[in-house]
């Protein structure tokens, strides 16, 4: 990449606060058009979720704590689960993403602000739409969606009107992120500043504008599956019902034509955010800048045609199987390439290893764990044996709390100074890294064992045999649960305006156009749009 450096205009001009009044009190909030306000609340939203969905999987580890049923019984153990998994995804891991995707993306390509503000207040209101959806369902009578966030017919036929609300929340949360989805597409292609061309752009802007497209390609295929599903429940069709002449599996292939590209979706952009973090603390150029783009569409364009790896054991032909297996082990090559080039660009680098740097090393080291459990989990014959086990739990945690969640606590100590003008408390920031990286590892690598052991997922009683593992892991649970709230405070602190006043660039090493704007950021920045050399 280029490196990127702005024609400094007067700060009249650059960054204006007095050709538009900014609102104030509520207004300024629930017809907020500023992308900055629309990212903040998204991160807002996100972190609430993120503290429902954590609370959730700590009363499930709770229950699991021993054998035998103590405190739930299995439905409502089932549906702890299953809103668990829908409120991570819907509610946490999503929206955190477009929430930085709004803070940053007008700021690194010299924007004004997103191409759609007003549709861009809708996509964020709908979110409490969704969200309320999801926590109400617990209270309707059978109570919430139990057939796990995949929602699999014919279980999901089969529930009370707490799976109707499930069905509505996905919906609304779909339409929430196809807008936004859009509103990024438009924004990248038609709004960067004079002299930067889409290969000058950050890693960031390409990783969210090839997710965006991943987000209107899959998210009405779920929409279909769900609405197929709603008429099924209420209006007699026979889609996914075998005694109708329906068929169950076909559930799974419309489901996982959505649900693998989502898994890219969560971690794509927690890719652009570490190819941010990693070149500014080593100090150098991110190596294979061209590679690294490549890549990333590479394995977008791969997550569309490996979907029934999620599906060998519903009795597939041996050579869909081996095409599956193939496919899926195609996609490591790229993801490879990604892995490597982040190493290559700290090789001989100047590092230093404040807060964001751990959390992006940290990312690397264990999201490239959880890519080797997957390619395990790629083997047809080893799936068959592991599936539906723990092995897959500890797998698919291993990328998305490991991938999705510790880029994005890296990019939020990475923005915060250019958010709040304040720099995070380092010596608390680590603190919360190392407490967060051991017990994510004390809670998950355990789940390994259990699964290759025979454990399933999904049970709220198990043989006395897998007790030690699970009481590991339910201590390493609430470990890395109370540790969260160390990130709380230091984010708090630095909003509250306690601590260091932030330069416009905090970080020696870092570039691009962000950090040419006064921190915190203006409420409207880029008023005259900068030219890029």
């Amino acid at each position: 990449m280029s490196s990127i450096t702005a024609d400094h205009v007067p700060a009249s001009q650059g960054h204006d606060d007095h050709a538009h009044a900014m609102p104030h009190g509520w207004r300024r909030w629930l017809f907020a058009t500023n992308h900055k306000d629309i990212g903040t609340m998204y991160l807002i939203f996100s972190l609430f979720m993120l503290f429902e969905g954590g609370t959730l999987a700590l009363l499930l580890r709770t229950e699991l704590f021993e054998p035998g049923l103590q405190f739930f019984q299995p439905e409502l153990f089932n549906q702890f689960t299953t809103m668990h998994g829908l409120i991570m995804i819907f509610g946490a891991i999503m929206p955190a993403f477009v929430g930085f995707a709004n803070w940053m993306v007008p700021l690194q390509i010299g924007a004004s602000d997103m191409a759609f503000a007003r549709m861009n207040n809708f996509s964020f209101w709908l979110l409490p739409v969704g969200a309320i959806l999801f926590t109400a369902s617990f209270f309707v009578p059978g109570g919430a969606n139990a057939a796990g966030w995949t929602m699999y017919a014919p279980l999901s036929l089969q529930m009370g009107i707490g799976m109707d609300f499930a069905i509505f929340g996905v919906h609304v949360l779909g339409a929430s992120s196809i807008m936004g989805a859009i509103n990024i597409i438009v924004t990248i292609l038609n709004m960067r500043a004079p002299g930067l061309t889409m290969m000058k752009m950050s890693l960031f802007c390409w990783c969210w504008l090839i997710t965006a497209y991943l987000l209107i390609a899959v998210m009405p295929v779920l929409a279909a599956a769900v609405t197929m599903l709603l008429t099924d429940r209420h209006f007699g069709t026979t889609f996914f019902n075998a005694a109708g002449g329906g068929d169950p599996v076909l559930f799974q292939h419309v489901f996982w034509f959505f649900g693998h590209p989502e898994v890219y979706i969560m971690i794509l952009p927690a890719f652009g955010i570490v190819s941010a973090i990693v070149p500014a603390f080593a100090r150098k150029r991110l190596f294979g800048y061209s590679s690294m783009v490549y890549a990333v569409a590479a394995i977008a364009i791969l997550s569309f045609l490996v979907w029934a790896h999620h599906m060998f054991s519903t009795g597939m032909p041996v050579t869909g199987q081996l095409y599956f297996m193939y496919a899926t082990m195609l996609i490591s090559i790229p993801t490879g390439v990604k892995i490597f080039n982040w190493v290559a660009t700290m090789w001989r680098g100047s590092l230093t290893f404040e807060t964001p740097m751990l959390f992006a090393i940290g990312f690397i080291f264990v999201f490239t764990i959880g890519g080797f459990t997957g390619l395990i989990v790629a083997v047809a014959p080893i799936d068959i044996a592991v599936h539906d086990t723990y092995y897959v739990v500890a797998h698919f945690h291993y990328v998305l709390v490991a991938g999705s969640l510790f880029a994005l606590f890296g990019g939020a100590y990475y923005w915060l100074p250019k958010w709040t003008g304040r720099m995070y408390d380092e010596r608390l920031g680590k603190w919360h890294f190392w407490s967060t990286m051991i017990s994510f590892n004390v809670t998950f690598f355990p789940m390994h064992f259990l699964g290759l052991a025979g454990m399933p997922r999904r049970y709220a009683d198990y043989a006395a045999q897998f007790t030690d593992f699970h009481q590991v892991a339910t201590i390493g649970a609430f470990w890395f649960g109370l540790s969260q709230l160390l990130f709380v405070y230091v984010v708090l602190k630095a909003y509250s305006g306690r601590g260091e006043i932030a330069p416009a660039k905090p970080w020696e090493g870092a570039e691009g156009l962000e950090w040419t704007v006064p921190s915190p950021a203006p409420f409207h920045t880029f008023v005259t749009p900068p030219t890029v050399k």
